[in-house]
């Protein structure tokens, strides 16, 4: 995890990306003005509701590049190869259910004027762990 004075850097290149001061970066992701200065001044560490809040409001904004240093600020838009077949047959089953959403997701899309689509599947265990897929069209 970053220390506080990496976590206000990432903070002053979201301001900049975005072009907001701390306080209309605090109105637009709901968190009071005071808060968000006793992080800055690094009074305090980002809470993990004011993390999510932040990926929430921001789209480009990585969970992982924000927290691990892992990916890219803004997030790229490359595509990532589909999922090979796994051996287990609960990860196939996951992985069935997975691909059952994503292609009704493609359906929906396919019936519907939207721009969005779908870039990732995170499955979350109870043991912590987490898998993630990634989606490309072919």
């Amino acid at each position: 995890m970053l220390n506080t004075q990496e976590i206000v850097k990432k903070l002053e290149l979201i301001f900049d990306y975005y072009q907001l001061n701390a306080s209309s970066f605090a109105d637009k992701i709901g968190v009071q003005r005071s808060s968000l200065s006793h992080l800055l001044s690094g009074r305090n560490k980002p809470s993990l509701e004011f993390v999510i809040k932040i990926t929430e409001c921001f789209p480009e904004v990585d969970l992982y590049w924000f927290l691990m240093n892992q990916g890219d600020f803004p997030k790229s838009e490359k595509k990532v190869v589909a999922v090979p077949e796994l051996v287990n047959t609960q990860k196939n089953a996951e992985l069935k259910e997975v691909n059952s959403f994503v292609i009704n997701q493609e359906k929906h899309k396919n019936n519907s004027k939207s721009t969005n689509s779908i870039e990732k599947v995170m499955i979350f265990y109870t043991n912590g762990t987490v898998k993630s897929y990634n989606y490309s069209e072919e």
